[in-house]
C-alpha cells in the first residue's frame, strides 16, 4: 500500500507544470499602526496597519507576526513578480490583525519601518498594557 501510495505521488508531482513567473518575496514596511489603549486578558481584539504596495507588481503574500517573549515583530510580506510591465503608481492597504490576549504581562509591539545605513531594522514602538 505503501508503495502504490508513493507511486501515486510520484505521478502527481511530476504531472505538475512548473509556472515560469519570476518573482520575489520581500518584506514592506509599516507606513501606520493603531493600537488599542489597552487590552482585556482572554478576548480578541484587533491591531491595524497601513503599508504601501509601491507598484502594480506587487501583492499582498502574508503577515511576518514574530513572536518574542511579550513582543510581537510585525511586517508585511509581498510578492512581486519581475519581468513584468507594472504601473509605478503607489497603493495602500489596510490590515486588521487580530490578537488573541494570552499574556497578563504588557505586550510591546515593534513595526519594522525598514533598515538604517547600517543595514539593522528600525522599528516603531507601541506598548499596550493587559487589564
Amino acid at each position: 500500500m505503501r508503495k502504490l501510495i508513493l507511486i501515486i505521488f510520484t505521478i502527481v508531482l511530476a504531472s505538475c507544470s512548473v509556472d515560469d513567473t519570476n518573482y520575489q518575496i520581500k518584506l514592506l514596511t509599516i507606513k501606520e499602526s493603531t493600537v488599542p489603549p489597552s487590552f482585556k486578558f482572554g478576548e480578541v481584539d484587533t491591531v491595524k496597519v497601513v503599508y504601501d504596495l509601491p507598484n502594480s507588481c506587487h501583492g499582498f503574500h502574508s503577515l511576518y507576526y514574530q513572536y518574542q517573549d511579550t513582543t510581537r515583530i510585525i511586517a508585511i510580506r509581498a510578492l512581486e513578480i519581475l519581468d513584468k510591465n507594472c504601473t509605478q503608481a503607489t497603493i495602500e492597504r489596510e490590515l486588521k490583525i487580530p490578537v488573541r490576549i494570552s499574556q497578563k504581562e504588557d505586550y510591546l509591539f515593534k513595526f519594522w519601518k525598514g533598515k538604517d545605513n547600517d543595514g539593522k531594522d528600525i522599528f516603531e514602538e507601541k506598548a499596550v498594557p493587559v487589564n
